[in-house]
């Protein structure tokens, strides 16, 4: 699809082919220097471990289009530090920032006519991914690997944008108690496809996941980070070792403090929401989805509004996209710039 032919203001969270993306290969004991291709297809051994054990991880992260034309990246670096832990929980050669970040920018910029316009609430969504390959049969870590990044430009990943949506308590684990579940794996999300379904069957967005060692407490929000607002104004979001540590909500825990919230990581039982007079979801790709209430079993409770956005919640979000597309000033390097 060319650039020219989309319409900026109907993009949804969906693939869209772009021009160039970014490949290197590790093969013995180093990483090549990388390329820019046109080949959105990978050719790569039947015996790769990341077809037959899931030794992969990947990325997300964005680009944005500032008012005066300039283009951002948010926190590219901890997108980075990220996938060193998940390259290390799989042994897999790990990325170094540099790399990482020099990748994501020969992508962006590559693919500049793709960044959707400021303005559209649209941006350019960058996937980078590590994989196993080279000819392989037996359990255990590949002979070769692939790094590489691709964009494509996005719109929200839930429909209707800034707007409440509701959830449904699953019954299903996300990850196992010390499992992969902090490691953005491939696997983590197979398994959410069942529940993810079954919730969107029931007319929900998505899954609460509850803890898997004693299902009494909320864990994640389907593929994002959960976050609530307390009746007495602080900003709580859980804490537990398999959940995946989200850069966007590591930024609004820092952001809230500085709006003079109360902010902590811990426990956030399921049967004590009325502790709370808003929530949301949270993660790069859902930036932040208000959620509007929670099914648990046959209660469902409903936080500040299924139809309206609470004040903080608002007030968290417009601090939060001001940065990212540039129109407020932000913590020291939480914003990198690309040349053009």
């Amino acid at each position: 699809m060319s650039s020219a032919t989309i319409d900026w203001n109907s993009l949804g969270f969906n693939y869209i082919k772009t021009d160039l993306r970014y490949i290197s290969y590790w093969k013995d004991g180093e990483w090549d220097n990388g390329t820019l291709t046109e080949d959105n297809v990978l050719h790569i051994s039947e015996g790769s471990t990341a077809l037959h054990y899931g030794q992969q991880c990947f990325e997300g992260l964005k680009a944005y289009r500032c008012k005066d034309g300039s283009i951002n990246l948010f926190r590219p670096d901890q997108n980075a530090a990220r996938m060193q832990r998940s390259c290390a929980r799989l042994m897999m050669p790990a990325i170094s920032t540099e790399k990482f970040i020099e990748a994501c920018k020969q992508v962006v910029k590559a693919n500049e006519h793709f960044i959707p316009p400021y303005g559209s609430g649209g941006s350019l969504y960058l996937r980078p991914y590590v994989i196993g390959v080279g000819d392989n049969i037996g359990v255990h870590p590949a002979p070769e690997f692939i790094f590489s990044v691709f964009c494509t430009p996005v719109g929200p990943y839930f429909k209707g944008g800034m707007k409440p949506v509701n959830f449904m308590v699953s019954s299903y684990d996300r990850a196992a108690p010390h499992g992969t579940g902090a490691a953005k794996v491939g696997g983590n999300y197979a398994a959410s496809l069942l529940p993810g379904h079954e919730a969107n069957d029931r007319n929900f967005a998505d899954c609460i996941y509850l803890d898997p060692e004693t299902h009494t407490k909320i864990e994640e929000a389907g593929g994002s980070n959960f976050f609530g607002i307390t009746r007495d104004n602080r900003f709580i979001t859980p804490k537990s070792p398999s959940i995946l540590p989200s850069i966007t909500k590591y930024s609004l825990l820092e952001l809230a403090k500085r709006q003079g919230l109360e902010v902590e990581e811990g426990d956030i039982f399921i049967d004590k929401l009325d502790d709370f007079a808003e929530a949301g979801a949270c993660g790069t790709a859902a930036v932040i989805t208000p959620i509007g209430g929670i099914q648990n079993g046959e209660h469902f409770h409903t936080f500040y509004s299924e139809g309206d956005v609470g004040p903080v919640t608002k007030a968290l979000y417009d601090e939060l996209v001001g940065i990212q597309y540039g129109d407020r000033e932000g913590p020291a390097g939480w914003v990198v710039k690309i040349d053009g």
